[in-house]
């Protein structure tokens, strides 16, 4: 009895072992198909920039989580360069200048950086392009938008009609600048415009220096107005009119690598407010409902 005991445990042993191994050699396969293959050789990653620049899990394009990656595939010696994939309308100035300054940084370390511009790549999605090697874009695309918008609601005569008395105290003469409960004085309106003619004044010269070209010439297009992938290939916005198989084949030629390069694509991460949201569709609903961000976020700066 105690032989066919033994026999028996070391069966459903070799069995429990037999099966781990088996998922472990699967998860396995599947980490590497998802990470671009198996390791060795250099590779090309894919980072998508997509939804409105901001920062945050309620932003579609979160800066922290996007300059992290970019800092992680700076480091990674596995990674020889890095194909940006742009689906962006915009967003708030300073995370936009956050990952500009990170792709610059993947470029000072030896490593290109490619831009493919998707359906919309424009003002803030521009932005982050332009720092980028080369700048690949298709003939219907989207792009251009290049300027700077603040946009504030005057409230005063909802607020009077519901009874409502809107009290402000304040010590600074600007503190309460943008406050939706009242006019806009002539004063604030200058300090406002002064700070947005700065913010645009840097946009202008990012895409001056980056795409090497007069900035008069910038200021010829840099008016806010929206351009064809086409027509922004004439203006010299773009470098060249192609998809994102044509920009991961540019990175891998400036990154020296022979022969067709491997590719790490953007994993897909699925929340629970995701899952729910979608499930509930509230995503849909959401997007019928009127929008007030300036009473949200009075003072960003919307590029």
């Amino acid at each position: 009895m105690a032989s066919r005991a033994r026999i028996a445990v070391i069966t459903v042993g070799l069995t429990i072992g037999v099966v781990v191994l088996f998922l472990a050699t699967i998860w396995f396969l599947m980490a590497m198909m998802e990470d671009g293959g198996l390791p060795g050789g250099a590779r090309i990653a894919v980072l998508e920039v997509s939804g409105i620049i901001g920062v945050g899990l309620d932003r579609g394009a979160d800066a922290d989580s996007l300059v992290r990656t970019l800092g992680e595939y700076r480091d990674d010696s596995s990674v020889a360069a890095v194909v940006l994939r742009i689906n962006s309308p915009g967003g708030v100035v300073g995370p936009t200048q956050e990952i500009f300054s990170a792709v610059e940084r993947v470029r000072g370390a030896g490593k290109p950086v490619v831009a493919s511009l998707g359906a919309v790549a424009a003002s803030g999605g521009y932005y982050v392009a332009v720092a980028a090697n080369r700048i690949f874009a298709s003939p219907g695309t989207l792009t251009g938008s290049i300027g700077v918008i603040m946009q504030l609601a005057n409230v005063e005569g909802l607020l009077k009609k519901a009874g409502v008395d809107y009290v402000v105290v304040k010590a600074g003469a600007y503190k309460d600048i943008g406050n939706f409960a009242r006019p806009m004085k002539p004063e604030e309106r200058q300090v406002l415009q002064a700070l947005l003619d700065d913010v645009y004044g840097q946009f202008v010269t990012a895409v001056a220096a980056r795409r090497g070209l007069d900035r008069n010439t910038v200021l010829g297009f840099a008016d806010g107005r929206i351009y064809s992938g086409q027509q922004a290939r004439a203006l010299k916005m773009v470098d060249e009119l192609g998809g994102l198989e044509d920009a991961i084949e540019a990175a891998g030629k400036l990154a020296g690598i022979v022969g067709k390069p491997r590719v790490i694509y953007p994993r897909r991460r699925f929340t629970l407010r995701e899952l729910f949201s979608n499930r509930l569709g509230l995503d849909a609903a959401a997007a019928l409902l009127p929008a007030l961000p300036s009473l949200r976020t009075p003072l960003y700066l919307m590029l």
